[in-house]
């Protein structure tokens, strides 16, 4: 007892209390709320690919398909059944006891007008590779839509059930055009088929949500147990901490290894670290478009590639859940193969790199980041110690997305969580396939990947992937990092489980 009692102080002494206590928050007005560091400025999944929309948007939206993580089958969701009529051609059969949250009946022209919509790269999708197989949409019957392929694309059924959700006919048609004439798509008002509805949106501070009580009976996602849903964003751990051991949390995430443990040993929360889906990777200005030309030298490349300790960081910070990656994707992905080129931690042979290179006496960079402060300090350290003074730049991911589309970070450390999707198309090909993500856009790893994408034949796919895969390691346009794994903190009242996939499934949670 009385560790455990100095466990508690040292949590607290460690927190500051910036914030009053919220009471809103838990069993007794059964109300979860959740909480990130990251703001949600719009409330749409397909104008806004935050990871914190990801969840959300598989609380509020539904799409024709499930995967059951169990089995990593692909099930009938807003689809009653579906049948591959040729490799790219799909016929789906729809349920008829769907409704939309503002009372309207789903039906085949809301699959019609979501396609057409999304499809159109005009009309501005973000992630628009997500999409952009897709053709073309018809009605087929009463109940009946058939969706054409531009060619064929047999992940297509991940995506249906992880990336495109269902949307009113005409939903997009109500949104207000800027000075500029560009509609504003993600202002308008959210309305899904999902087991919880939005209430209120709040930019960059809370997005509040109700258990919707007419949601479609026996389907996949079961039935919401919890009445109100709220994510808040808190843009300090310490707040968030300190807001969970008050009442005015009931979930964070992210939380670092040291606080972690902290809370665990205090009793005060359950806390789980667990596998995500999501991966750490450190990308390079190959072609000197930032104006610091050094990592246009792929010797120096190579010397950030030995610099970096990734085991330790994996062990000392991240967690037990997670994994060093040597490849462009998730290990879990079909496709993603780590029989790829390898860049073990070597500081000495970072050093007779860099001399190599012409930069005997070092070399000044900025390195931009946007998540776990901690892991980017760690790389800093490391690049320290062989020479290369690294100056953080830190900001939050939209910010930092815009500033790597105008090619500005000459060397940059993000993650991706490829919508949860378990293909490589959907880091690979996204990455590497020529678009405003791509940092070397080299026309050989681009050819790989649309073979890759398109084959109906499995060993086609996964020899395309890994060729693709060992160009982007042996020429290190990316250094991948590690997987990400997830420290979850949550309320000792709160019945949940998280899932491999980073995304809670808040519509399964429960009160104990």
């Amino acid at each position: 007892m009385f560790r455990k009692v100095i466990a508690i102080t040292a949590l607290a002494a460690a927190v500051t209390l910036t914030v009053q206590p919220v009471a809103h928050a838990g069993k007794a007005n059964d109300e979860l709320v959740w909480s990130t560091n990251r703001e949600a400025t719009i409330a749409d999944p397909y104008y806004n690919n935050t990871r914190e929309l990801v969840i959300i948007g598989n609380s509020v939206w539904d799409g024709l398909l499930f995967r059951n993580l169990e089995t990593g089958e692909f099930v009938p969701l807003l689809a009653k059944s579906y049948k591959w009529i040729d490799n790219v051609t799909i016929d789906f059969e729809l349920r008829n006891d769907v409704k939309f949250h503002d009372g309207s009946s789903f039906g085949p022209e809301d699959v019609v007008y979501t396609v057409k919509h999304v499809s159109n790269k005009d009309n501005g999708v973000l992630t628009f590779k997500n999409v952009s197989w897709m053709k073309d949409a018809e009605k087929t019957g009463a109940n009946t839509v058939r969706i054409h392929l531009h060619k064929p694309f047999p992940a297509a059924l991940a995506y249906f059930a992880q990336a495109v959700f269902m949307m009113p006919d005409g939903h997009y048609t109500s949104a207000k055009a800027n000075a500029e004439g560009k509609k504003n798509y993600g202002a308008v008002k959210p309305i899904g088929t999902g087991p919880y509805k939005i209430t209120s949106v709040v930019p960059g501070e809370s997005i509040k949500m109700v258990k919707n009580d007419g949601y479609m009976k026996n389907g996949p996602k079961g039935q919401p147990s919890i009445g109100k849903l709220t994510f808040r964003t808190l843009k300090e751990m310490n707040t968030q901490i300190a807001e969970l051991l008050t009442g005015g949390v009931d979930m964070i995430w992210d939380v670092p290894k040291d606080q972690a443990v902290k809370l665990k040993d205090s009793g005060r929360a359950t806390v789980t670290n667990a596998k995500t889906m999501r991966i750490s990777y450190i990308a390079f200005d190959v072609d000197g478009g930032s104006g610091n030309p050094a990592f246009k030298n792929k010797k120096v490349r190579e010397a950030v590639a030995h610099a970096i300790n990734r085991k330790s960081i994996v062990e000392n910070l991240v967690g037990p859940a997670s994994v060093v990656i040597d490849s462009a994707c998730h290990p879990d992905q079909f496709g993603c193969t780590q029989d790829v080129k390898k860049w073990d931690y070597d500081p000495a042979k970072a050093k007779a790199l860099l001399k190599e290179a012409g930069y005997e006496k070092g070399i000044t960079t900025d390195i931009y980041a946007y998540r776990q402060r901690e892991f980017t300090e760690a790389v800093i350290g490391d690049l320290a110690n062989v020479g290369i003074q690294a100056n953080m730049k830190f900001m939050q991911y939209r910010a930092l997305r815009d500033l790597v589309w105008k090619g500005t970070p000459p060397i940059h450390h993000m993650t991706w969580g490829s919508n949860s999707i378990p293909d490589v198309s959907a880091i690979t090909s996204h990455f590497f396939s020529g678009g405003r993500d791509d940092p070397a856009k080299d026309p050989k790893v681009a050819a790989a990947l649309k073979i890759a994408d398109t084959s109906v034949d499995p060993e086609v796919r996964k020899a395309k992937y890994k060729e693709a895969l060992e160009i982007i390691s042996s020429e290190l346009y990316w250094l991948p990092m590690f997987t990400y794994a997830k420290y979850y903190a949550y309320g000792n009242e709160v019945d949940f489980t998280p899932t491999p996939d980073e995304i809670p499934r808040f519509y399964t949670a429960k009160w104990k």
